[in-house]
């Protein structure tokens, strides 16, 4: 099959299983998941196919793969679509293929296929848990399948497409499509357990806030339509289009074209990617599922907000050389990234709940991104975006697994007051959950930079050599610190979790999931470690030259210009390995000991509630927002002004109306012409009914008087 045509088809399969499963197959949970894993495994297999074609190009930058039609006429032009598979499509796509196929098997397992139904959940609640029968009479209860297991598996096989989409996509336009179809997935599966008021105002929160970003990036696309007629990347990023765009000024703070637009599109990420100030949606997303939270801060949404900025790094770089001053637009990119790393740092330092501590983490590790491609390190910032991606995918889905296994113990013991996802209620689970701490201990790690052997150190030290190399020094030190705080609070979560002993009878009880939870951690985990070894420094000691670095000269060859390849130089190197080794053995030292909330110095309020951003924003836009719906449209325009104005409308247009019938439609319209003819025709009728007696002698005496009427009649006025 020609390489076009099969990158055509990489989307094609999970939307179909979208459709199969709403239309066909919901009724049957094997087949559901069946078609969704299916699909997953067809796009997977064709993304390899296609990286391992794209790794067998020269120049694959000057030469990629891509096919257009025409879509929509415009007057005398077209807007084509297309798809398109260059060094950075390709590595993506890599990413993405496994770690959804990855989120879709491990699905099978959390939602607990296979055993009983639950006896009393529900539609749009969590399973609670059903009660059986063993052979010896005993009654105990397990875990309980879904109660809507083929929705979710039709749900997020629309999730994968979205994102495919997006990444084959040779333009702006269907990229926007498939960020759309994300965001719409994001509503359905944040708000999967509708039954939860948190879940479906969780929902709201993320459609709404992401919403926000997406206004801005329309109008970003529209002006770059405007200013250049086309929405196609190679066409765009023309060393002719991007001179026009950087020395065309705009009124709005003296920023070029191209800044400008760039800024525009980069509102976007903001919200699609959390940061700062659109951060607020993303922790709250956790009250869906946890495939659906990997899928959202690994394989799709986050990462989808992030790819678009990279996309775009000629439009924002556009008049910028390299070891030059920033541009305004990549000098707000860095600043919103670097702040937006430190800042949710902090509060993830405070969180007790699993999942949430991820979910800041998540925002934390945009943020490096984000400043990389701020400061014009684009390969670290595709570098970190795709072991991130990896390693994230692990501790979400190894998040899962211990929910799960601590589920279990809260069903043994009957107490459902204990929370679950609570890491103080946990402890020593590395014995209860082998499978788990270890995978989850390399996901950790690996977010922590542990030095040498993880990939997180070498994509997090590239972003801190970029810096300190460019003379980005307090993007350099503010990122260290981040670095410092994201060790310290991985294990501050590693300790609460696995390590020590079970502080509550739960944890005791809990156990290792099911093999359908537990492969694709240890598939994921494999990344967490090899991946990094692509792109290790040539110049880096001992190491440096043992193995190629592929992915600085794969993925480099993306932009016209191949970014040049750092000197090594010892201080980023000796800051990344104190700040992670320092923090991961702080982390450790400070809640080895501790047992309870009560003992952690960190729950500290304003970092516990999230610098109050939620009430702030509640208090600024939401009750504003409210009152001016409520009050202001409401009461005084609706009731107040057009109930007012239909109600002086009303009385006239009835008197009006009044006046017409009786002086008008009476007199005239009904009795002059509707019954006064009808009158006429009956009095004709009545007057004329006489002569119709039926006796044939009559008619034929009035016919011969007739005839010789007429006959005199012709002969008087035509013979005499």
């Amino acid at each position: 099959m020609a390489t076009e045509l099969l990158i055509w088809l990489i989307p094609l399969p999970p939307v179909l299983a979208f459709f199969l499963i709403v239309l066909f197959t919901n009724k049957n949970k094997a087949l559901s998941h069946s078609v969704a894993i299916g699909a997953a495994f067809l796009s997977w297999l064709g993304s390899m196919v296609v990286f391992a074609r794209a790794l067998g190009v020269e120049h694959l930058g000057e030469h990629p793969f891509e096919s257009s039609i025409n879509w929509l006429p415009t007057g005398d032009t077209w807007l084509n679509i297309g798809v398109l598979i260059d060094p950075l499509s390709a590595a993506v796509l890599f990413f993405v293929a496994w770690t959804v196929l990855m989120i879709f098997i491990y699905s099978v397992g959390y939602h607990n296929y296979g055993q009983p139904a639950g006896d009393h959940d529900h539609k749009g609640l969590p399973p609670h848990g059903a009660t059986v029968t063993d052979e010896l009479g005993h009654k105990h209860t397990v875990l309980s399948v879904e109660p809507m297991y083929s929705r979710f598996f039709a749900f997020i096989g629309l999730f994968a497409f979205g994102m495919y989409t997006l990444v084959v996509s040779d333009n702006l336009l269907t990229l926007f499509v498939g960020w759309e179809i994300m965001g719409l997935c994001s509503y359905l599966l944040i708000g999967f357990w509708y039954g939860k008021p948190s879940a479906r105002n969780a929902a709201v929160k993320a459609f709404m806030t992401t919403r926000i970003g997406d206004v801005f990036m329309l109008l970003g696309i529209a002006f770059l339509y405007k200013a250049t007629g086309t929405l196609t990347y190679r066409e765009i990023f023309t060393e002719e289009s991007l001179h026009v765009l950087s020395n065309t000024i705009t009124p709005v703070f003296g920023l070029s074209a191209a800044g400008l637009i760039a800024i525009l599109l980069f509102i976007g990420t903001i919200g699609k990617s959390a940061q700062f100030p659109l951060h607020v949606w993303l922790p709250d997303a956790m009250e869906g599922p946890t495939p659906v939270s990997a899928m959202i801060h690994a394989a799709t949404m986050v990462s989808a907000g992030v790819y678009a900025v990279i996309r775009m790094f000629p439009l924002l770089s556009a008049g910028w050389h390299e070891g030059g001053p920033l541009t305004s637009a990549m000098t707000v990119v860095a600043v919103v990234g670097a702040f937006t790393a430190i800042f949710a740092a902090t509060i993830a330092v405070a969180q007790n709940d699993i999942k949430r501590v991820l979910a800041y983490s998540t925002i934390s590790q945009l943020g490096f991104m984000i400043a990389a491609i701020g400061m014009g390190a684009y390969i670290a910032a595709v570098f970190h975006l795709i072991t991130h991606a990896f390693f994230k995918a692990l501790l979400f889905l190894g998040s899962g697994s211990v929910i799960h296994g601590m589920e279990h113990g809260v069903l043994h013991t009957g107490n459902h007051k204990v929370d679950p996802q609570d890491m103080f209620n946990m402890g020593g689970l590395r014995k209860k959950m082998p499978v788990t701490f270890w995978t989850f201990l390399i996901g950790g790690f690996a977010l922590s930079g542990f030095p040498l052997i993880t990939a997180g150190f070498w994509s997090k030290d590239e972003i801190l050599a970029d810096a300190f190399a460019n003379g980005h020094l307090v993007i350099f030190i503010t990122l260290a610190v981040a670095a410092f705080m994201t060790a310290f609070y991985t294990m501050r979560q590693i300790t609460l979790t696995f390590l020590g002993e079970p502080r509550t009878k739960e944890a005791e009880h809990a156990h290792e999931t099911p093999w359908t939870m537990t492969a694709p951690l240890v598939i994921l985990s494999v990344f967490a470690i090899g991946y990094g070894w692509v792109g290790i420094p040539e110049h880096f000691p001992l190491l440096g030259g043992l193995v190629p670095n592929w992915f600085h000269e794969f993925v480099g060859g993306t932009l016209a210009e191949h970014p040049p390849v750092l000197e090594f130089n010892w201080i980023p190197l000796l800051t990344s390995l104190v700040v992670a080794l320092g923090g991961l053995a702080l982390g450790w030292y400070v809640y080895k000991d501790i047992k309870s909330p009560a003992e952690d110095k960190f729950q500290i309020p304003v970092l516990k509630n999230k610098y109050y951003f939620d009430e702030a924003y509640d208090y600024l836009f939401i009750k504003p927002l409210t009152w001016f719906s409520e009050v202001f449209v409401s009461k005084w325009m609706d009731k107040g002004v057009i109930d007012s104005i239909l109600h002086i409308f009303g009385p006239a247009t009835g008197g009006l109306g009044t006046f017409i019938r009786e002086k008008f439609d009476v007199p005239v319209v009904n009795q002059f012409f509707g019954d006064g003819s009808a009158n006429l025709t009956y009095s004709i009728g009545r007057n004329l009914r006489p002569i119709q007696t039926g006796r044939i002698q009559q008619y034929l005496i009035l016919s011969l008087v007739v005839i010789f009427v007429v006959g005199g009649l012709v002969y008087f006025f035509l013979l005499a």
